[in-house]
């Protein structure tokens, strides 16, 4: 009766995950996507200045106003975004980590791919420039210098910046330091990234179709005839309609999201085949409202003419079928309520 009972085992709990706290990279990392965002917005500004300034020019063609809304509404709303999760890393929130690095790495893939086409772009763009009256053309070494030149401003700033902000925010470290110093779980946490990610992209296409209607001219694809007018505004918000249904389905893991951004992903480019192999996309620029200088222009750098649109097509869009195969594993099979 004396006999003491024998100790209770103590529950072993696992210990706390080891990190290093990032709380002063996210802040510094944070100053910098604010500086982005200014730089953007500064964009909005200077570039209605420029087309003011151009339209003086004697002999100047029209300024392309659909493409200067589009143009400003993207750098607009990438200047108030990028502010956003700048507040946001700096204080070390949970979703500015995620949207940041969804951000980077949407950042970095464009960039490689942009930094690939400069030198065709440049020394297309370069060939199609006559010289001015009097004056001797530009040399080929000048040409070659423009052309390298820009490929490097393209190589530091569209992959090498967003590589390093990619390898920030993909830290184990920086993310268990939102998570330390926000333990609540938020929005971005019931998605997968790789989910979420394209879930925010179909999102943002659903307004941009919704731009078009607002932007001058809008013609469109459409299984072998370009559309305009009415029928073109209708088809505008049914795909923004489609686009929003998906993008929602997704966010929520409902596997409906996944086939109907894959049927229409399909759709899209079938039409768009079907109709850039009976119609040159100059026929689209002239439904548009684009001048002859600005046609002539086109026709001279030889960018996307002929079938070309048709192949350009089916090669953007290999890449986001492809992707959508790599996150079907995150769907849930039963359709949601």
């Amino acid at each position: 009766m004396n006999e003491l009972d024998p100790a209770i085992p103590p529950i072993e709990t696992a210990p706390p995950p080891v990190f290093k706290d990032r709380s002063a990279g996210l802040i510094v990392f944070g100053i910098l996507t604010l500086l982005l965002g200014c730089l953007a917005g500064l964009s909005v500004p200077l570039m209605v200045f420029g087309q003011m300034m151009a339209a003086k020019v004697p002999n100047a063609p029209p300024a392309n106003h659909a493409a200067i809304v589009q143009v400003t509404g993207i750098y607009g709303t990438l200047a108030v975004a990028l502010i956003w999760l700048g507040i946001g890393s700096i204080g070390a929130r949970r979703w500015a980590r995620d949207l940041l690095l969804i951000f980077s790495w949407s950042w970095l893939i464009i960039g490689i791919v942009l930094t690939a086409l400069m030198p065709f772009v440049m020394g297309k763009v370069m060939a199609s420039i006559p010289p001015k009256t009097g004056q001797p053309t530009m040399p080929p070494a000048a040409i070659t210098g423009m052309i390298i030149g820009m490929t490097v401003f393209f190589a530091i700033f569209f992959v090498l910046v967003p590589a390093v902000w990619t390898y920030f925010y993909n830290s184990r470290h920086v993310k268990a330091t939102c998570a330390a110093r926000n333990p609540v779980p938020c929005w971005t946490d019931a998605c997968p990234l790789p989910v979420l990610g394209f879930s925010l992209w179909t999102w943002l296409a659903a307004p941009m179709m919704l731009v078009l209607l607002l932007a001058g001219h809008p013609v469109m694809p459409f299984f072998g005839v370009f559309i305009t007018g009415l029928p073109c505004a209708l088809f505008c918000v049914i795909v923004a309609a489609v686009w929003g249904c998906a993008g929602w389905w997704l966010y929520r893991l409902d596997i409906r999201g996944w086939w109907l951004i894959l049927v229409a992903m399909v759709v899209f480019m079938a039409s768009g085949v079907l109709t850039y192999a009976h119609h040159d996309i100059i026929e689209m620029y002239q439904l548009q409202g684009l001048s002859q200088v600005q046609i002539d222009q086109i026709q001279k750098m030889g960018l996307f003419t002929g079938n070309d649109m048709g192949w350009f097509t089916v090669l953007c869009s290999l890449p986001f079928l492809g992707y959508l195969v790599f996150i079907k594993k995150y769907f849930r099979k039963e359709v949601g309520p």
